[in-house]
């Protein structure tokens, strides 16, 4: 998959996680990646270059116009245009579990704005770049929750379903422009942030496994592949499509 050229793909979050996961895979598919993410990113970059592949690391605020516009400039000038924008970048191992009515004002607008301004922010910096060259991949990474009505982060999985609502209208605006845009939707991953963060100790065995058909846990090596589909020439039939991929715990 993605064989058939080398491909500039833009990962925001890309520096850590299920985001970095991404980025080293389609970087050994001899891919030039653009790292974006607020911190980390001199790190994850020289990982990549370590191992004889090409990235280039920008220091990003998705929620920030300048910072995205700057992505943007650098990816474009680095490489002459971006093919792939995957929209990766979001708050989650950071919050608790909590009933909605102890869900602050301040921490719903903050996981909105990270969630869902920051895509839409990257998509309005990138499709002018992507219509240009007359083709484009946006991928969106959304959750399975919002398809399950998840309890105790109404916040996170009220964005996400935003998200999963964003890719339908957007594919629909950019069809004529040769751009498919497609999410991803995860199950509970194992990831570093949350390996790290402890979250998946306080989250209930059903969420994480036993509510699958494939009854393991989920690792972020498990989206590589349905990344790589969709960002390829293969998948350019398809549009505002969202891929559960959580090892058959949700049927769409």
């Amino acid at each position: 998959m993605m064989s058939e050229q080398s491909k500039v793909v833009v990962v925001t979050g890309g520096a850590s996680g299920i985001g970095y996961a991404f980025v080293e895979y389609l970087a050994r598919a001899g891919h030039r990646m653009v790292i974006a993410d607020l911190r980390g990113t001199e790190e994850a970059t020289a990982r990549i270059r370590n191992q004889g592949l090409a990235a280039i690391g920008v220091t990003t605020d998705v929620v920030k116009r300048d910072d995205v516009e700057k992505m943007v400039e650098a990816a474009s000038k680095e490489y002459g245009g971006i093919d792939v924008l995957v929209n990766n970048a979001g708050l989650f191992t950071t919050l608790s579990l909590k009933p909605f009515d102890r869900i602050t004002e301040q921490e719903w607008m903050r996981v909105m704005e990270v969630n869902t301004l920051g895509p839409f922010l990257c998509a309005k910096a990138v499709v002018p770049v992507m219509r240009k060259k007359g083709s484009g991949r946006i991928i969106n990474i959304a959750s399975t929750t919002p398809i399950k009505g998840t309890p105790m982060m109404l916040h996170y999985v009220a964005s996400k379903g935003a998200v999963i609502a964003f890719t339908r209208s957007l594919a629909k605006e950019l069809g004529n422009d040769n751009i498919t845009v497609n999410a991803i939707a995860p199950g509970f991953t194992l990831s570093e942030g949350v390996l790290q963060s402890g979250l998946h100790e306080k989250m209930p065995d059903t969420a994480r496994k036993t509510s699958r058909t494939i009854q393991r846990d989920q690792v972020p090596e498990d989206l590589v592949g349905a990344l790589a589909f969709l960002a390829s020439d293969e998948a350019g039939f398809i549009t505002g499509q969202t891929l559960a991929v959580d090892g058959g715990s949700v049927f769409l």
